[in-house]
């Protein structure tokens, strides 16, 4: 099945009983068992069957098996947010006096997870340059047991070369290279097909689209997928509602024209905001200017939406911007059909030190914009107008 009719049609669950074209929402907490045998079976096996929506609901199990398809993945497993997604999938891999490695540039609550709250619990780490595989390399220790990388990351759009990471960290077997896919979703790049063993998204930015739930997603193994449901789902209870899951597979129906028109839409915007006076520098990976542009030609089918620039003039301009969009919305997401436009430093990534930040090009004048599917001679007047009033 070709990527545009597995979106609509994959793993698509017709009602049995009354024919509903659409899946129907199973909107309970808990199921009914025909026995004593059965219910003491299933709550040992909860993969083979539905006891509690904890620990899974047949609404939330469909939106699991839509994206293990498209990742191309044996199984997968659905969380409240990105967030609940990205510590589970890592918590699951390691434990006091294990190390970790992860990228220098991540989306910041990731970032506070990994530095402010994981040593807490005896886990170290280091932070490198990801898109230098010889640095990720030479980072390996003895105890390291999870490399992490986010491509394209967030807020600079560095993209880091997923098979080369891959070959690297599985030189020992005991090492999970876990990526965070996001900013690219399932339609543009599939980490696992590169040699990653799990894959993590905010299904809150582009698997939904359109601004109007939380959710996360790991895609991987059945052996991994089994521990993150029992014991760290079923613990730690991070879990998608049915109605959360149902909102994501409407918009899963849309994502192959949506990434394809985000893509589109963002070239242009690049193209026009690198051309700009008032703009210093812009980090969109479908420029041929960008550092990372020809691995992203080479592991992505197409740019994504997401991109930064660095307005002259620091925050004062960057305020005077973000004051007078009209079409662009001030928010802090991004994955929406409508496009959004943020302040990095003071919003994403307030969780960095200035000096963190500015180490890995995350400056105080930089925006970050999510390019939605309007009409683009909208998008680019829009910003044209803000950008004038500097």
């Amino acid at each position: 099945m070709k990527r545009n009719t597995a979106v609509i049609h994959a793993k698509q669950f017709h009602d049995p009983v009354h024919g509903s074209h659409v899946s129907p929402i199973y909107q309970t907490s808990t199921f009914v068992l025909p026995d004593f045998d059965t219910a003491v079976y299933l709550n040992q096996h909860v993969d083979e069957g539905f006891v509690y929506t904890r620990f899974g609901s047949p609404t939330v199990r469909e939106f699991e098996e839509k994206i293990a398809y498209l990742e191309g993945a044996e199984d997968a497993i659905a969380f409240a947010s990105g967030l609940g997604a990205i510590s589970m999938a890592v918590m699951a891999q390691l434990k006091a006096g294990d190390h970790l490695i992860f990228g220098d540039v991540i989306y910041g609550c990731t970032f506070a997870l990994f530095t402010k709250i994981f040593p807490n619990y005896g886990i170290e780490y280091t932070i490198v340059d990801t898109t230098d595989v010889n640095a990720v390399a030479a980072a390996i220790k003895e105890n390291t047991k999870v490399v992490y990388v986010e491509t394209p990351a967030n807020p600079t759009l560095k993209i880091s070369d997923i098979e080369e990471i891959a070959k690297v960290v599985h030189q020992r077997n005991e090492i999970k290279l876990v990526v965070d896919s996001t900013f690219a979703s399932p339609y543009l790049q599939n980490p696992l097909q590169l040699g990653a063993d799990l894959v993590v998204h905010s299904a809150t930015k582009y698997i939904g689209g359109h601004g109007n739930v939380t959710a996360g997603v790991v895609a991987g193994c059945k052996k991994d997928m089994d521990i993150l449901r029992m014991p760290y789902l079923q613990c730690f209870g991070a879990v998608l509602d049915p109605f959360g899951a149902w909102q994501l597979m409407q918009g899963l129906k849309t994502l192959a024209i949506r990434m394809e028109r985000h893509c589109e839409n963002a070239m242009k915007v690049a193209e026009y905001l690198a051309a700009h006076p008032k703009i210093s520098k812009v980090y969109y990976p479908g420029l041929a200017t960008h550092k990372s542009h020809d691995i992203a030609k080479k592991q992505m089918r197409g740019f994504s939406g997401m991109m930064s620039a660095d307005i002259i003039g620091g925050v004062d301009a960057v305020r005077t911007v973000l004051n007078n969009v009209k079409v662009f919305s001030l928010a802090t997401s991004l994955g929406n059909v409508d496009s959004l436009i943020q302040h990095s430093p003071s919003m994403s990534h307030f969780d960095m030190s200035l000096a963190e930040r500015e180490a890995v090009e995350i400056y105080e004048g930089q925006v970050r914009i999510s390019v939605g599917v309007e009409d683009v001679d909208d998008l680019i007047a829009d910003l044209e107008q803000a950008l004038a009033l500097i």
